[in-house]
């Protein structure tokens, strides 16, 4: 009986060897195999960990590079905007210049009006069917409205008033020039009509009819007598050109002026002619002295005023 448990425990004491030195094999492999998944999770996660990082250092940089851009585009907006700004301040203070000069150029139209009115002269012909130049259309420019108000209503306007506003200075300008013409001629005109005594003295014999102290018969007299001291000046009573100087039969030493538009002035009886033929003359300068040469019965200047070779009353001409 002893024997057979002794046996039993043998057995089983070599049953449980076997086992742990089993076992103990699988727990190596066991422990190996969990060593070598623990190395690769490590491996793999660090690997991961350098990777995720790596997507991160990326994402940053690309996400400052972003940034940048957008504050450049943004610096860029805001320059852009800036110079839109001065832009339509700078069409706004255009807009304001073209009514202001349209206002000039309509108050430059009345006065040229006015001038022609009391210079009694005719409108200018040219361009007659002008409708007229102002600011006081429906063209007119409103400067006030807001920088972005309307904006491009109001640059096409601008295109339209200046295409208006060369038409209205030309026209302008045209009539401004036919108006200086036509007061240049007025006042050659003017400077060139007698209209000072060409001496000083009491009027010895008046124009017209009278009785000849030579022959004591009805004649005409062509001109005006003016008595004073031999010596006395005499003066040209208007612009002009010496035509003639000389002698002519019974009127003594003479001096002629021609003083354009038909007008020609003679002045005889003179002791001394200081002007000589083609001099020009102005309004009271001297160009001789009063005499008694020729048929005379004492010191005296006769002094004609013919308009297209008529002789005319000098008195007419003598304003002063």
């Amino acid at each position: 009986m002893k024997e057979i448990r002794r046996r039993e425990n043998s057995a089983t004491k070599q049953h449980s060897f076997s086992f742990i030195k089993k076992n103990g094999k699988s727990v190596k492999k066991f422990n190996g195999l969990l060593f070598y998944s623990t190395l690769v999770l490590l491996i793999v996660s660090i690997l991961s960990g350098i990777t995720l990082f790596g997507f991160f250092i990326y994402d940053y940089h690309c996400l400052r590079t972003s940034m940048a851009d957008m504050g450049r585009m943004a610096q860029r907006i805001v320059d852009q905007q800036k110079t839109i700004n001065q832009q339509q301040m700078q069409i706004h203070a255009f807009a304001e210049e073209i009514d202001t000069l349209e206002d000039k150029l309509v108050g430059l139209n009345r006065f040229e009006k006015k001038v022609r009115q009391l210079a009694s002269l005719g409108p200018y012909e040219e361009g007659a069917d002008h409708t007229g130049v102002g600011g006081a259309t429906p063209e007119s420019l409103d400067p006030k409205l807001g920088l972005k108000q309307d904006h491009d209503r109001l640059i096409k306007k601008i295109g339209r008033q200046i295409d208006r506003l060369e038409i209205d200075s030309s026209h302008v300008a045209g009539s401004l020039e036919n108006l200086i013409g036509k007061l240049e001629k007025r006042n050659n005109f003017l400077a060139a009509t007698p209209s000072i005594r060409p001496a000083d003295g009491w009027i010895s014999s008046p124009f017209g009819k009278r009785t000849s102290p030579f022959t004591g018969l009805r004649t005409f007299h062509s001109g005006l007598d003016i008595a004073n001291q031999k010596g006395t000046p005499i003066v040209a009573p208007a612009d002009g050109v010496v035509t003639f100087t000389g002698k002519k039969e019974n009127m003594g030493n003479v001096v002629v002026i021609d003083h354009g538009h038909g007008i020609v002035t003679r002045y005889a009886h003179l002791s001394k002619a200081l002007k000589k033929r083609g001099d020009k003359v102005k309004r009271g300068g001297l160009i001789a002295k009063m005499g008694n040469s020729g048929r005379s019965t004492g010191p005296h200047l006769h002094y004609e005023v013919r308009l297209n070779g008529v002789p005319v009353n000098p008195e007419k001409y003598i304003l002063n």
